[in-house]
């Protein structure tokens, strides 16, 4: 299989136009007639609030449901929970929070690579601050150990940190330095993966909004959220090209050939 099949809308959707009426049942349910007959007060949340939980039990159910039905159609293994992804890996969005989890897990291919997305929480925060972080992870596998590279998206937040001192490593490329943060451990590695030809595939559509860092023997993406399956193969390509682009004398310098395979 050289890359997953898109998302298929209508197995996530089609429980969607349910999921409106039970919310409204509900709403209903929630309401009793004033004696003026024409207004409507709502009635205690010990109606409505179990109702909402069970509400949102019911529709993230449906999600996993079409989530295995989407891994399976396109020859991925489910997983469920894998508590050892929680610690496998250093950088954001791991790390800090607690009550992490890694759930939805699915391994498979994409071309020769051997891929996990997974849906990644965890809680900061404390009292009334106190909420749950959602993530979408993709990992695909290196075939040998990299050095550390960070490529975060260009915002008001980044340009702050930079003007304090922050690592931000500048390239021949000014669309890219406007859309990327680049941090690396190593500059001189940043600079040999980061030529001229993936500086400009990195600034196609394609990657906007992502995140990307080599760590390890990974490469991985995340994103805000629960996983988008339409967009699950565009940024595997986007990873993917990324792994492609590294020049050989960078594979050689860390100990494999890629000629070899």
């Amino acid at each position: 299989m050289s890359a997953p099949l898109p998302g298929d809308r209508g197995e996530v959707n089609r429980w969607l136009p349910a999921g409106v009426l039970v919310t409204v049942g509900l709403v209903a349910i929630g309401m009793v007639a004033s004696g003026r007959g024409s207004q409507l007060v709502f009635a205690s949340p010990f109606v409505l609030v179990p109702g909402a939980l069970v509400l949102g039990w019911w529709l993230n159910s449906k999600r996993v449901a079409a989530t295995r039905a989407w891994a399976a159609g396109i020859g991925w293994t489910w997983v469920g929970v894998d508590p050892s992804l929680v610690d496998r890996w250093r950088g954001q969005p791991f790390g800090v929070g607690d009550g992490r989890r890694a759930s939805e897990v699915m391994t498979g291919p994409f071309g020769p690579y051997q891929c996990v997305l997974f849906t990644y929480r965890f809680t900061s925060g404390s009292g009334k601050e106190r909420s749950t972080q959602t993530f979408t992870v993709l990992s695909l596998a290196l075939p040998t150990f990299l050095p550390t590279l960070e490529l975060t998206p260009e915002n008001v937040g980044t340009r702050i940190i930079r003007a304090f001192g922050a690592q931000d490593l500048q390239f021949e490329s000014d669309d890219f330095n406007r859309r990327w943060r680049v941090e690396a451990r190593d500059p001189k590695f940043a600079h040999d993966v980061l030529h001229p030809r993936m500086l400009e595939r990195l600034v196609r559509a394609d990657a906007a909004g992502i995140s990307l860092r080599v760590e390890g023997t990974d490469i991985l993406c995340w994103t805000a959220g629960t996983p988008d399956l339409d967009r699950v193969a565009t940024r595997l390509g986007v990873m993917r090209a990324v792994v492609d682009g590294v020049p050989r004398f960078v594979w050689l310098d860390h100990g494999y050939d890629p000629a070899t395979t």
